[in-house]
């Protein structure tokens, strides 16, 4: 069969060597003409539709070494797939070999030292399930679906990193398969260079087949949800956003929300593909604490939809799961912003109204707090003066709206990325990004990336294509 080389060639694959290749691991591999070949390499995003020549469903560590070391034997081209959710469909490569994590999910908390060891095919729900057994969680996203692995190898954040920073800022400890094909522990004590490289650098490096994340008390109850009101309040909600978010403690995280209504059972039918403005709130402390906060939010003009309540930290971490479902075409455009301005929020508003798909949208997540306080080198994620993520969200079915669907979210773009700090979340940069956009999301810090990737993979087996020049 032909696989793809890392030089970009195809090369003939002998059936010898695949056979030679099965006795290696313990889990499946699939080709094209198999039944489960379609579900393994069909990503998050619709628009990715890439087919490798072959997957390797990995069930542990050692069909991980294998796996790399006939890709490196071999000089073919590679890729992973966690959870399969980058925007930019990271995780599959046309006509290489993937390395498919989705069966290791296992994840053992070790409750005395609040630590989580999750396999590198965990998804954030998965996490989530197990450490909330014993009221503690990791700082991860906003959809459980995501892959633990992806979030955190480029930079994470969620609910919980107004308290305790990006998700890349509280790991313990990392397992990784090297280009070489060997197994390292990369911690603070251990190759922490590497360590260092791998918390927010991307995942350049190796395979990453576990990693260790710091738990917090948190929950298991929390108070959060949505409350919703029409677009034309869109001014006065977003001042009010603000307002509140400037004055707010580290154990609220709030969300603004500009988008078609869903059809979602918490809306009236009326509303129903209506354009409204909503905030997404989540209190993580004290809930009598909480309830004191979220009062003016609640009581805030005139909502047409409140569902801010106390609920189970598991299920507010999947609140935005069927706003984000597996098999429709998306397209982003992501700034961190320093601030919010009026300027920005006429902007922001003339763009959710001019939404083409009922399912777009215009995000403003909060950040600042604890990350604020960590040195900008203190872990590749940088971005140290981010206050908000602005993203503008376009979403879509069918692939003859590709063009107008992708038209909004860049005209958007354009037109407010005069508003950043000048850089941007590497999780949320898209195919037509490129190299100069990664300089934006890593900064400076790439120069000593650089030195990292260089050092453990010196003949870039897992391909690099950044800009290295800093900013």
């Amino acid at each position: 069969m032909k696989i793809m080389t890392i030089d970009g060639n195809e090369r003939d694959i002998a059936q010898d060597l695949i056979d030679g290749f099965k006795l290696k691991i313990k889990g499946q591999l699939l080709f094209p003409q198999d039944t489960l070949y379609n579900d393994s390499r069909t990503l998050w995003n619709a628009m990715i539709d890439r087919k490798p020549a072959m997957i390797v469903k990995c069930i542990g560590t050692a069909d991980i070494l294998a796996a790399v070391q006939f890709a490196r034997d071999n000089s073919l081209l590679m890729c992973i797939k966690a959870g399969g959710h980058n925007i930019a469909g990271l995780a599959a490569a046309e006509g290489g070999i993937m390395i498919d994590l989705s069966l290791m999910r296992g994840v053992w908390v070790d409750k005395k030292n609040k630590i989580a060891h999750a396999q590198g095919g965990c998804l954030l729900g998965d996490i989530d399930r197990e450490t909330q057994l014993h009221g503690l969680a990791a700082v991860l996203g906003f959809v459980s679906q995501t892959g633990a692995a992806g979030l955190t190898l480029g930079g994470g954040f969620g609910y919980l990193t107004r308290r305790w920073g990006w998700t890349a800022d509280n790991i313990a400890g990392m397992e990784i398969v090297t280009s070489d094909g060997k197994l390292i522990r990369a911690n603070a004590k251990e190759n922490n260079d590497l360590f260092w490289g791998l918390r927010g650098g991307g995942g350049n490096f190796g395979v990453v087949s576990s990693i260790d994340y710091n738990l917090y008390e948190v929950g298991p109850e929390i108070i959060g949800g949505l409350i919703a009101w029409p677009a034309e309040e869109s001014e006065k909600i977003l001042k009010f956003f603000k307002q509140t978010a400037d004055s707010a403690p580290e154990e609220l995280t709030m969300v603004a929300i500009i988008r078609p209504a869903p059809p979602a059972p918490w809306l009236t039918k009326e509303w129903h593909f209506k354009p409204i403005i909503a905030l997404l709130a989540c209190w993580s402390g004290n809930l009598e604490e909480g309830k004191k906060y979220l009062e003016p939010i609640k009581k805030f003009g005139k909502p047409i939809a409140d569902i801010i309540i106390p609920r189970p930290y598991v299920q507010m971490n999947s609140l935005l799961d069927t706003a984000n479902p597996k098999g429709r075409r998306y397209y982003w455009k992501s700034e961190y912003l320093p601030e919010l301005k009026d300027e920005m929020f006429k902007s922001f508003i003339t763009y959710g109204g001019k939404i083409t798909s009922p399912f777009s949208a215009m995000i403003l997540f909060q950040l600042g707090g604890a990350l604020n306080q960590l040195d900008e080198t203190y872990s590749p994620a940088g971005n140290r003066a981010a206050q908000y993520v602005l993203n503008i969200t376009s979403a879509w079915e069918k692939p003859e709206e590709d063009e107008q669907n992708i038209s909004w979210a860049r005209d958007a773009w354009n037109e407010m990325k005069k508003f950043s700090t000048g850089g941007t979340y590497l999780n949320f940069l898209t195919e037509d990004d490129g190299k100069e956009r990664t300089r934006y999301a890593l900064g400076n810090n790439l120069l000593r990336l650089k030195e990292i990737k260089t050092k453990w993979d010196k003949d870039n087996f897992f391909r690099m294509n950044w800009n290295i020049t800093p900013l």
